[in-house]
């Protein structure tokens, strides 16, 4: 990743870029200004993602070929004692970390990750591991889409069929798992419904089959499918027929075009991307555009971000475990290289995650990943992110694999700067802002340093001190905060 060198972004493109990111970096920074500036780069990222080459990105997948392995194959190595489905996971959550670092299409890079962790089918598990690579990757096809596609897409993938036992669900003993998380986590949202709902729904989705332990293929099975008259809400259907799939896919239909579903679904986008109290005045006006264009995600995305409710709301967000793992790669410039040990630094990205309270969609519970503040700002998290801070800023871990920036790329060669200047360049380059007089203030207590003081290549700042003032600026609320 480039240096932040050029112009920077207006605080309005910094936010907008930077609640649908990563991180500002001068790779970013320079898409926007050829795009025209921040909206129309947002346009872009919505409409015509391929505007923006991605290879960087996505040529990382092959450094872990377990990820294009097949189900059947994922089972016989982790029968065979080659590597485990726990290992798997761990590389996709590595891929997708590295990913997000590298990416130039962060707003679909980001829009998966929220209906990953919406439509949450966690990592880890014995069973669904096998189906799971597959099931982030068909979020990924549709996070730009239509809702109701999603849904379809998404509830009988043989992940989710797997994670809430849909595929050993039958008529005979139709298990109500799946029925209830789809009312209540992925549609309608919680009280909207009742437990004839819950039955109903379990009963709709039975047929839908994945062979267990043996070759893990996913069919759908006539016999198996519960025949009879359902209601659920306002859907009704005579399901007289063996296969049911039809009325499967009109059910889908059906929910994801309610207006409860058009609320829960618009509540949520408001609350990860405004603010964690959304005013409801917002929501309903995305759930009207929601509506008006059949479960159409970008019109929905094109209102939230054009509403006075997000331009206000910079620095009201705080970014979890694996966004602020991220963004420090990202604005300290970390270049991550293939891995070719175990404790490189695109493995070691993982531990990082994990230290932080959360690595990517490990989750247990199946309500996902939280998009509220009050779960990461607690303390421990707080103290975490210091600590992984910290030894980035040091370079000091991890090392294998990894090209870290020295303190030569802030610090004059020849003339000495002023270190409250020096102070704002390591701002604008990390951080892609000038340097408040708080950070000012922060960074001389944290190195000792005075305003005024002079410093070049000769100085004990620049000899050993360097990780204190990153770290300090790494430390503000204007890195963990977006």
């Amino acid at each position: 990743m480039a240096r932040n060198t050029a112009g920077l972004l207006t605080p309005a493109q910094r936010h907008l870029v930077t609640r649908f990111g990563y991180g500002v970096d001068a790779t970013l920074a320079e898409d926007v200004r050829r795009a025209g500036g921040a909206s129309a780069w947002f346009e872009l990222q919505l409409t015509r993602p391929g505007a923006f080459p991605d290879g960087a990105a996505e040529g990382v997948r092959r450094w872990w070929p377990d990820l294009d392995r097949g189900p059947a194959e994922l089972w016989k190595r982790q029968v065979e004692e080659v590597r485990g489905g726990w290992e798997v996971m761990e590389d996709y959550g590595r891929w997708l970390l590295v990913r997000r670092i590298r990416t130039r299409r962060p707003v679909l890079e980001k829009m998966a990750e929220f209906w990953e962790a919406m439509l949450h089918v966690p990592v880890s598990g014995d069973a669904q591991f096998t189906w799971r690579v597959d099931y982030g990757d068909t979020v990924r096809r549709h996070a730009l889409g239509r809702f109701d596609e999603l849904l379809a897409a998404t509830t009988t993938h043989p992940a989710m069929l797997i994670f809430l036992s849909g595929a050993t669900s039958t008529k005979r003993a139709p298990n109500e798992n799946l029925g209830r998380e789809l009312l209540e986590l992925h549609t309608l949202g919680t009280g909207n419904y009742d437990e004839d709902d819950v039955k109903a729904s379990a009963r709709i989705l039975t047929g839908h089959h994945v062979d267990l332990w043996e070759t893990w293929k996913a069919s759908y099975v006539e016999e198996d499918h519960y025949r009879g008259r359902v209601k659920v809400r306002g859907f009704s259907a005579r399901n007289a027929k063996a296969d049911g799939r039809r009325v499967t896919k009109e059910y889908l239909h059906y929910l994801a075009h309610h207006p409860d579903t058009a609320h829960h679904v618009c509540e949520r986008l408001a609350t990860k991307f405004v603010r964690d109290d959304p005013p409801q005045s917002l929501v309903r006006r995305l759930a009207k555009v929601y509506l008006r264009n059949d479960t159409a995600i970008v019109p929905v995305l094109q209102a939230l971000v054009a509403s006075k409710e997000f331009r206000t709301s910079a620095g009201d967000k705080l970014r979890d475990p694996s966004e602020d793992v991220v963004a420090t790669y990202r604005a300290l410039g970390v270049e991550v290289g293939r891995p070719r040990s175990g404790d490189s630094g695109a493995n070691a990205i993982l531990w990082q995650a994990s230290g932080l309270g959360l690595s990517p969609h490990a989750w247990p519970r199946p309500d996902g990943t939280p998009v509220r503040n009050d779960v990461w700002a607690s303390p421990a998290r707080a103290l975490g992110s210091m600590s992984m801070h910290w030894s980035m800023a040091g370079g000091w871990w991890p090392t294998a694999e990894l090209d870290y920036r020295t303190p030569s790329a802030w610090v004059p060669a020849k003339k000495p700067i002023r270190f409250a200047d020096l102070v704002d360049e390591v701002s604008r380059d990390l951080l892609h802002r000038p340097a408040s007089k708080h950070l000012v203030e922060t960074a001389c207590l944290a190195t000792g340093c005075g305003r005024k003081e002079k410093i070049d290549r000769e100085h004990g700042l620049y000899q050993w001190g360097f990780p204190r003032l990153l770290a300090a600026v790494l430390d503000s609320p204007d890195h963990l905060a977006c």
